[in-house]
């Protein structure tokens, strides 16, 4: 059993930047994918970005590759989103999830095996 929990959120003025960590019970390192989702409300959970076992990170989408990040803080055993520029629609609960599974299912959401809570984003206009 893993257990993930997520921090970091709040709400933020719109251009803000904001970090979101997911911080892991075991190590991830070598281990586990790490991936983010959001939730919008009203929508499905979509997949934001993750980060390998071995440190290779991949994002969704053109909009997110210019303004998301994500990475892992290995001596911490934690693993960051780091979103600027954020907009209204970025307002979403964010979720990490946990991935053994090949590289090539990282944006299945029905790979992951343990996930965190969430972490609420509002961005305000």
């Amino acid at each position: 059993q893993v257990e993930l929990v997520e921090s970091g959120g709040g709400v933020v003025q719109v251009g803000s930047s904001l970090t979101l960590s997911c911080a892991a019970s075991v190590r991830t390192y070598t281990t586990y994918t790490i991936g983010w989702f959001r939730q919008a409300p009203g929508k499905e959970r979509e997949f934001v970005g993750a980060v390998g076992r071995t440190g290779q990170t991949t994002l969704n989408a053109d909009f997110m590759r210019r303004r998301f990040t994500v990475s892992r803080e290995i001596s911490k055993n934690l693993v960051h989103l780091r979103m600027n520029n954020l907009q209204p629609e970025d307002t979403a609960v964010y979720y990490c999830a946990a991935n053994r599974a090949v590289w090539s299912t990282v944006r299945q959401e029905s790979h992951y095996l343990y996930w965190g809570r969430g972490a609420q984003v509002t961005v305000s206009s």
